[in-house]
């Protein structure tokens, strides 16, 4: 019964996801249920419309569209798609092909887009009205497709707010929401991402819903150039799983709990609060809203574990610090394997030894495993005996004692490294947990194995796919997807258009108020050509924005009194830091934005702003409860 009470936060980042697939088994042996990671500060709103809607996440393939569509992502810097710059020149060079980006600031993407949507930051819902209503009222709709659609009618009824209205909101002429309103429903094939930009905004998961519609609506779906389901190595969770953390009640969407309300699952005397956390290759302490909160959360906690390569904020708040071994020291390997009809999976071998001390978190979990008693030493000593007489022998056991036992299935990462990892290349031990991984996928879809060449029986297909994973360094196609099959994918094989929660909200939208105090819409995070993710480095690294500039536009600089190099004050209704100051032609007036992963504690001092000190969990999405990082109400004063 205590395990319920030791939240489990992480698991893996960086693309260095074998972390988690680890930690599942310390999780097992401790009991504990809830966790959460950086996902639910992003994504959570897409996955639980996706789930509701479709049934699974979808991906687009850029590679064949003839428009592409961009909202809240600058893939110029954030990538997400295969050879992003490549693609993205391709697209704006073709004059057959358009391109297409919202964003308020006039991004690297946006530069090459034949149409920008500049709209006000917090007004995308407003915008994709636009383009749903426009689409409607001009008919560009795909009704062969809609047949294969649930809820139609009650989804077109909610569009009745004249386009001028929406336009107005959002900042955007009409009659370049209409052009590409028309680009999109005339479209052959259309492909789009949404992202961080408006995932961490307001109306969030609201915005997945519209976004959602534009290419259900237009039938972009199971063709060359348009959408797919994702078949990657592991299996994702999607959509609300009815579940609700202890305390607050808070929807629990695709295993996640939201992080926006972490702290207060532990700062309760509620019998049920979480009383212990165990952080892995995460910083919460940073990268969650209200840093000062959570510090006081964790400071609530009775024991707080750390398992990191870095002495991060998190780690120096921990009652116990487990170092791990560098991705350069171990075997290594990221899951966002979302490519189609080839998905492609690289294991990277170890390169380097790691130094004294550190250990990799296969080993981690494996001793944390054998010190609470749930490691059977006898059977780990046959199945290392039978891992040498080969693959075959060693499933033969493994399966029915391991990976079908009922008391030792949640152990199944340990038992395949105490095992099978002693017998593998030294700077591929920590691969063995992928043996498991690629029989659950064998078994999932057996005709995609078998088309890139992994035939027979999920044990038989699986080891081969393992055995060709460990032999291949530069990586390889584990599986051969065809677009005629996409559908037959979805779960019930049809599609769910009306959400009615989501046109409740629709219908009752209202406008952002600007409050005099904080006339700035500040974007707590930026991805830039340096800091697209947190990472603790030599700040001599950075050959641009070395400092973490704050950015603001030429017209609110010169009404400031501000200009390039020089400094000012950001204060918000959860804190106050100085930054330096970049002018920027891009941004548009009264938006301003700082990079995120900077202000991490160094030996020599932090550098740049920590973006949570200026964030409040309160301001977050009623459905999902991700953050509104891109929407912070701010004021900036000269200093």
């Amino acid at each position: 019964i205590w395990g319920k009470s030791i939240f489990y936060y992480g698991g893996g980042g960086q693309g260095n996801h074998l972390p988690g697939a680890y930690g599942t088994a310390t999780r097992a042996a401790l009991g504990s249920i809830y966790r959460s990671s950086a996902l639910a500060q992003e994504k959570t709103g897409e996955f639980l419309v996706a789930g509701r809607m479709v049934g699974a996440v979808t991906r687009s393939d850029f590679e064949h569209c003839d428009v592409a569509f961009f909202l809240g992502k600058n893939p110029w810097h954030s990538h997400s798609i295969p050879r992003a710059r490549v693609t993205l020149r391709e697209i704006a060079k073709d004059p057959a092909r358009t391109l297409i980006v919202v964003d308020p600031r006039r991004t690297e993407t946006a530069e090459l887009a034949d149409i920008h949507l500049q709209v006000r930051p917090g007004t995308d819902a407003w915008l994709l009205r636009a383009l749903v209503t426009v689409l409607i009222q001009e008919d560009l709709l795909d009704r062969a497709f809609l047949a294969r659609c649930d809820g139609l009618e009650a989804t077109l009824a909610a569009f009745a707010t004249p386009v001028a209205d929406d336009c107005a909101v959002c900042g955007v002429p009409e009659a370049l929401v209409r052009e590409a309103a028309r680009k999109i429903g005339g479209a052959k094939a259309f492909a789009s991402f949404e992202d961080l930009g408006v995932q961490m905004n307001r109306n969030s998961t609201l915005v997945s819903w519209l976004h959602h519609l534009l290419w259900l609506l237009t039938g972009q779906f199971g063709r060359p150039g348009t959408r797919y389901t994702a078949l990657p190595l592991i299996p994702w969770i999607y959509g609300d799983t009815g579940k609700k953390s202890p305390v607050v009640g808070a929807p629990i969407i695709a295993g996640l709990v939201p992080c926006n309300r972490i702290a207060d699952e532990i700062l309760t005397d509620h019998p049920a609060r979480y009383r212990a956390m165990i952080i892995e290759a995460a910083n919460p302490a940073h990268s969650l809203a209200d840093s000062p909160r959570f510090r006081e959360a964790m400071a609530a906690l009775e024991v707080s574990v750390v398992i990191d390569v870095a002495m991060s904020e998190s780690a120096r708040l921990a009652d116990y610090v487990l170092p791990a071994s560098t991705q350069l020291e171990k075997a290594e390997a990221s899951f966002f394997n979302f490519e189609f009809p080839d998905t492609a999976f690289h294991l990277r071998p170890a390169l380097l030894p790691p130094p004294p001390g550190p250990l990799p978190e296969a080993e981690i979990h494996a001793r944390l495993c054998e010190a609470l008693g749930v490691i059977d030493a006898d059977l780990v000593a046959r199945l290392t005996a039978a891992a040498r007489d080969g693959l075959a022998a060693f499933g033969a056991i493994f399966l029915p004692e391991v990976a079908f036992h009922p008391a030792r299935k949640g152990q199944s990462a340990v038992y395949l490294y105490r095992s099978l990892g002693a017998v593998l290349p030294e700077d591929r031990r920590e691969a063995a947990v992928l043996l498991g991984l690629c029989l659950q996928r064998a078994v999932r879809s057996p005709d995609d194995l078998a088309r890139a060449g992994f035939e027979g029986p999920p044990p038989v297909a699986a080891t081969a796919l393992f055995q060709a994973i460990l032999e291949s360094p530069s990586g390889l196609v584990f599986s051969r997807g065809r677009w005629e099959d996409v559908a037959s994918q979805l779960p019930g094989g049809r599609f769910q258009l009306a959400l009615p929660e989501m046109i409740e909200e629709l219908r009752g939208l209202t406008p952002p108020t600007p409050d005099p105090a904080f006339p700035f819409v500040l974007s707590a995070g930026e991805r830039r050509s340096m800091t697209a993710n947190t990472i603790l480095r030599d700040p001599r690294w950075r050959t641009k924005d070395a400092g973490g500039a704050l950015r603001v536009s030429p017209s609110d600089a010169e009404r400031l009194g501000l200009q390039t190099g020089s400094r000012a004050r950001i204060e918000t209704a959860g804190g106050t830091a100085e930054a330096i100051i970049e002018v920027d032609a891009g941004m548009s007036p009264g938006h301003a934005a700082i990079p995120n992963g900077l202000g991490l504690t160094r030996g020599d001092g932090a550098v740049g702003v920590a973006p949570n000190e200026l964030t409040r969990v309160e301001d977050r999405d009623a459905y999902a409860g991700t953050p509104w990082h891109k929407y912070v109400p701010a004021r900036i004063v000269a200093v």
